[in-house]
């Protein structure tokens, strides 16, 4: 009998999600408590802003990716739930009242995104370094996961910047194969992404770095594996992998439902590419699970060096 291809997915047209990618409404005291302290401290997520469906799981347990620089995009992605307009000025108290969110929950690791801000000379880099100062002041254990926009046309600077601030992670999603770019990320160029991570790498070998792509969108199996190899060649640590799904009906569609058994397959390619880490399910996001995943990361780093310490040594 031949083994069933894993890569075999369920077509778009299927009128309801499969059952892997539903989750339960969240309702649980620990998620309004989180709730709570956001809207008290006046601070955005993106578990709400991008219809994260993972919220209610990471809410409970006090997990939250932070939003900064306000609520509102300068770009439209037809993938991406975050409303697009004029954002608000940047708020001068926004890097405080996170690291005191930060402080009250006790994190251990903490996840900080933002909307693009093509409107700011910057494109918001340096409300990064206010931030991650200010955590490092107010919670010095706490390790540190940017997430942030391409800057584009001013990327040298901003990731200069950023890059003396000492986060842990630094993280930018590629989002999607190049062929798809056009029209899922039109505001945005793929080998400037690779070369924005590239960057950080460069600069500073010590931070890790991290991407992440959408599975879903009319992407080929081969497109997937030259995006991995792509990312290896940038010296990227960490791939995450999740299925898209389509936040309302303006937004670009699902093509398809990628299984997890294919998921599971795409992350044996990745770890054989060299990955430092791999998340890869349907309902992995950029930051589900990331402090998990930071001391995973670490570790496998610890032990490689240690390895090729024990190599040199003998030689």
């Amino acid at each position: 009998m031949a083994e069933a291809d894993p890569f075999s997915n369920v077509p778009a047209q299927r009128p309801r999600k499969p059952d892997w990618i539903r989750v339960k409404a969240p309702v649980s005291p620990g998620y309004m408590e989180t709730k709570r302290l956001m809207r008290e401290k006046g601070l955005a997520t993106v578990c709400e802003e991008a219809a994260c469906p993972n919220i209610g799981e990471c809410w409970t347990k006090k997990h939250a990716t932070v939003m900064i620089l306000g609520d509102t995009c300068t770009r439209a992605c037809a993938f991406c739930n975050v409303k697009t307009g004029m954002p608000r000025p940047v708020d001068p108290r926004e890097p405080q009242n996170l690291a005191d969110a930060a402080a009250e929950m006790g994190l251990e690791h903490i996840v900080i995104t933002s909307v693009d801000r093509d409107d700011l000379p910057d494109g918001g880099a340096r409300q990064f370094v206010k931030v991650i100062e200010a955590l490092r002041r107010t919670t010095p254990a706490t390790t540190i996961e940017i997430l942030t926009p391409d800057f584009r046309n001013k990327h040298q600077a901003a990731i200069e910047a950023i890059v003396a601030s000492r986060p842990d992670v630094y993280n930018h999603n590629l989002e999607t194969v190049p062929r798809l770019y056009p029209t899922i990320r039109p505001g945005a160029r793929y080998y400037a992404s690779l070369r924005l991570l590239e960057t950080v790498k460069a600069l500073a070998p010590s931070i890790f770095t991290k991407s992440g792509i959408m599975l879903g969108l009319g992407e080929e199996r081969l497109e997937v594996h030259q995006v991995m190899d792509d990312m290896r060649s940038a010296d990227i640590d960490f791939l995450t992998m999740g299925q898209y799904l389509q936040p309302t009906p303006k937004h670009a569609k699902v093509m398809e439902f990628v299984t997890p058994q294919a998921f599971g397959a795409y992350a044996a390619i990745a770890r054989a590419k060299g990955f430092l880490q791999v998340a890869s399910s349907p309902l992995t996001r950029s930051s589900y699970h990331a402090g998990k995943d930071f001391a995973e990361m670490k570790a496998a780093r610890d032990a490689k060096l240690a390895k090729a310490k024990g190599v040199n040594a003998s030689a």
